[in-house]
């Protein structure tokens, strides 16, 4: 598969890419609580984006996708199901999922309307997608959006406020949204776990769980 530029970087420095959550590790800790706050406790989940399964292994989540072939051994060594593909083809077929997990994906993804629309083809009627991001309007998405050009991996990125992602959910179909959010300080200043809280006023990384509409698409063959 080959590498597009949203993609490159972790292919290139996935090491790198790993070793954040060593050296940011009460910042990881504390995103890693607000995902399972809202991540159901039973079914067969997806992570669409797995990464290096950071948050598929811990979280129990079976099955992941990713593009960056490099991270998919990491993941696998963290208990993960992995297959590299985009999130805008999932390679399964329809409603096979009771959940679909998506931690800072969206930011990657060339068309988020379309991983949306793949994820609820592949949950089940009512199941759960759960997507946490870095909020573009928070302290630490705006130095992120200052800083793009300077960091590797977020050059390529598309940062999300709180009220477009709701709005991206809610043209794809999915309905009852609930929302939290953790990291109210610079990374730098994050040396303890934060709790997680009710809402999107405060936190830099929020995270929303919602339910996916009754109907599903059209029936894919399932792919390697």
């Amino acid at each position: 598969m080959t590498s597009a530029p949203r993609t490159e970087p972790f292919v290139i420095h996935h090491v790198r890419y790993d070793d954040w959550f060593e050296r940011h590790r009460a910042a990881y800790l504390s995103e890693l609580l607000a995902v399972r706050a809202l991540l159901p406790w039973e079914g067969q989940g997806l992570e669409i984006g797995v990464g290096t399964g950071r948050f598929a292994g811990p979280l129990g989540v079976k099955f992941g996708i990713d593009p960056a072939g490099e991270m998919l051994g990491y993941a696998r060594a963290r208990g993960v199901s992995v297959a590299g593909a985009v999130a805008e083809g999932l390679p399964f077929l329809d409603a096979v999922f009771h959940y679909a997990l998506v931690v800072t994906t969206i930011c990657f993804v060339d068309d988020a309307r379309a991983m949306l629309r793949e994820i609820a083809r592949v949950l089940r009627p009512g199941g759960k997608v759960v997507i946490g991001l870095i909020d573009r309007e928070s302290p630490l998405g705006q130095d992120y959006v200052t800083h793009q050009a300077e960091n590797v991996f977020y050059r390529e990125a598309t940062f999300y406020s709180a009220a477009e992602v709701e709005a991206l959910l809610k043209e794809t179909g999915f309905s009852h949204l609930v929302w939290v959010q953790t990291l109210s300080m610079p990374l730098s200043q994050i040396h303890e776990i934060e709790p997680t809280s009710a809402g999107t006023d405060r936190g830099a990384f929020l995270v929303v769980r919602a339910q996916a509409p009754s109907k599903i698409g059209v029936r894919r063959e399932e792919c390697c």
